[in-house]
């Protein structure tokens, strides 16, 4: 049983298990079990180049980046289950937690992120198709979606992140909604009192 499982390994996906995985010290935190499925073949970073996002060098390649994140990711934070080449079929609910149906296994979530692209069609099947509305910022002709959500939360325990949150296509919007969401999640693990998760070169 996950308690928190973060589907889809772009920069919303990664950034919300970056900020997860740093806040690993944190009593209410170091029990948690993390996961992120990391099925990447759709995402729209594959074929982009980054002369305009803070705090990446510019001329990074978007394959490059996705791949170093991820390693970062295992490096840093290795107590988080990085789970490769299973793309997700189906979210369910059921009782007080989540089903997560993928072409390989079913894993348990009591907490699901979605931060999967906005493409058209939404391919996950179950309790999140009545959620999916065409999407508010991108251009008609587009034929983007996004989830239905109040601030991420698209309903108990399932968030969204990244563009099929209904944010525009940037990096830096993307990341700063896959770390909003995982401040969310940290808030929620403990008892609703505001937290986030910094690093510092500070002396306690």
């Amino acid at each position: 049983m996950f308690d928190c499982l973060i589907i889809g390994g772009g920069v919303s996906g990664v950034s919300c298990a970056l900020v997860l995985g740093s806040a690993n010290a944190k009593p209410f935190v170091n029990d948690k079990k993390i996961g992120i499925i990391a099925h990447q073949k759709t995402s729209m970073l594959q074929d982009a180049l980054f002369n305009n996002a803070y705090g990446i060098s510019p001329g990074t390649l978007g394959n490059h980046l996705l791949q170093q994140t991820l390693t970062d990711l295992n490096n840093l934070y290795p107590h988080i289950n990085q789970i490769f080449n299973e793309r997700v079929l189906s979210i369910i609910n059921h009782k007080d937690y989540f089903l997560v149906t993928t072409t390989e296994n079913i894993y348990e979530s009591k907490c699901v992120v979605v931060a999967v692209n906005s493409s058209n069609p939404f391919t996950i099947n179950g309790c999140l198709e009545p959620y999916v509305i065409p999407h508010g910022k991108s251009l008609p002709q587009k034929n983007r979606l996004q989830l239905a959500n109040n601030d991420h939360l698209v309903f108990e325990n399932i968030y969204v992140a990244g563009t099929l949150a209904g944010h525009r296509s940037q990096l830096a919007i993307a990341a700063g909604s896959g770390a909003a969401v995982a401040t969310d999640i940290l808030t929620l693990w403990n008892n609703g009192i505001e937290t986030h998760a910094h690093d510092s070169i500070r002396k306690k």
